[in-house]
């Protein structure tokens, strides 16, 4: 009968001491709640639609140039015009892809043909008045 007594003493100590372990975590928890509560107030404050307009502008995204581009670039940089196999060496380009771009570029008025296989920028004339 004493030895009981001793067994269920010790196990009421040992209860009491995991209830105050279990009260001290649910304090942590709460403080931690209420911490995520006043971070997450303030989050709707950051959304740009609301947000107040910043003094600077907004940095422009650089555009990657297209092919068709860069071909016509560099045959406006030239004065006396620029054939097929230099437009290869500068791009990098296949031959195919050169003459296709430069084909558009032609009909589209860009560039035209000074020569065969050479290629200027089109330069377009003020209207006359007859």
């Amino acid at each position: 009968m004493k030895q009981l007594r001793k067994d269920l003493e010790a196990v009421s100590k040992s209860l009491k001491s995991l209830t105050r372990k279990t009260e001290q975590i649910a304090k942590k928890v709460d403080k931690l709640e209420k911490a995520k509560a006043k971070a997450t107030k303030k989050a709707p404050a950051k959304n740009k639609a609301r947000a107040r307009p910043t003094k600077r502008p907004a940095a422009k995204k650089a555009t990657a140039e297209t092919a068709t581009g860069q071909v016509v670039n560099i045959i406006r940089r030239s004065k006396k015009g620029v054939d097929v196999p230099t437009l290869i060496d500068v791009t990098g380009f296949e031959d195919k892809k050169i003459r296709n771009i430069v084909y558009k570029a032609v009909k589209q008025g860009k560039i035209k043909r000074t020569d065969v296989g050479t290629y200027v920028e089109r330069v377009m004339e003020p209207d006359r008045d007859l």
